[in-house]
């Protein structure tokens, strides 16, 4: 599939932002974050950013943005409608659990817990776009899920450690930031191990219907330049290009993140503080190149219809 820079930064910008109002609301009402006002308006505020950003970008990979407003009628069917309307009312408990906590000094536990959960039902439902394509095997996968919600939580959690930082040291904080890398590490190592073993679920021959006559091959191309289906679904990424960005997602993105991770658990002060700031960096950008492959490694049926043998 063509990895749409769009969709890539809305996945890996609101993920981020979802996963760390999750966060925040499990965690403020427990008292593990600090209460103070001014870290919840820059923690909430850095999380409702990277949510509209995120959703903002998406728009732009819609070829009538204007009439982006009616796939949220389509919600009893399409997951894609389910985000939208998911993602417009995670606001409403997201805000009230804002304003009671800036204006008010009050950190509630319900405005919290909802919007926690209207958070972890967004990012499901951005997963599950992709999870029921059965067109696609390497997306109609079970690791799929899990990796969307652990990258979601991973790249929250550092987020989170780095605004604690801002207002002193809080070591539970930091430890949930080094387990929630290596989770994500894990789902994803299983993910890659998954598609990597995975045999063939459809061939040339079952997509014509003629595999029963023999082996089928493509006689002649069916266009004889690029178009739309080729361009989107026939992408191809070169296996030596694919091993090189997996290395650097690990290394960077998990390994470096989780190393990073550790020093505010043994230090304080700037050291802590530029760790954190790193880990979070590295984390992101690991995660936005994995997504980046997520796309390019995809391959859709139609494929074999213009040569491909399997997928």
């Amino acid at each position: 599939m063509h990895p749409a820079l769009s969709v890539i930064v809305f996945s890996t910008a609101s993920g981020a932002g979802y996963g760390l109002l999750a966060l925040l609301g499990i965690l403020a009402p427990l008292d593990v974050v600090p209460e103070d006002r001014a870290f919840g308006f820059i923690a909430l505020a850095l999380a409702l950013a990277a949510i509209t950003g995120g959703l903002l970008a998406s728009l732009l990979h819609l070829g009538h943005r204007e009439r982006a407003w009616r796939a949220l009628s389509q919600w009893r069917s399409s997951w894609l409608s389910r985000e939208g309307v998911a993602a417009i009312a995670t606001y409403l408990p997201a805000g009230a659990f804002g304003i009671l906590w800036i204006f008010f000094g009050k950190v509630s536990a319900i405005a919290g817990a909802v919007a926690t959960l209207c958070a972890v039902v967004t990012v499901c439902c951005t997963a599950m776009i992709y999870r029921s394509l059965k067109p696609i095997p390497r997306w109609h996968n079970g690791w799929v899920l899990p990796n969307y919600l652990l990258a979601a939580l991973m790249s929250g959690a550092l987020c989170l450690a780095l605004v604690v930082q801002l207002f002193g040291p809080k070591r539970g904080v930091s430890a949930l930031a080094v387990a929630a890398v290596a989770m994500a590490a894990f789902a994803k190592l299983g993910y890659w191990r998954s598609i990597d073993g995975e045999a063939a679920t459809s061939t040339s021959g079952s997509a014509t219907g003629l595999g029963h006559l023999g082996e089928v091959r493509l006689f002649e191309a069916p266009h004889t330049s690029q178009n739309y289906l080729l361009k989107e679904m026939g992408f191809e990424i070169a296996r030596k290009h694919s091993i090189k960005l997996r290395r650097i997602a690990l290394v960077a993105g998990y390994g470096l993140a989780f190393l990073l991770s550790i020093v505010p658990l043994l230090a304080s002060g700037w050291p802590a503080a530029v760790a954190a700031l790193l880990a979070a960096l590295l984390g992101m950008s690991g995660i936005f190149v994995e997504r980046w492959l997520f796309f390019a490694e995809a391959r859709h049926a139609v494929t074999l219809y213009y040569g491909r043998s399997a997928v």
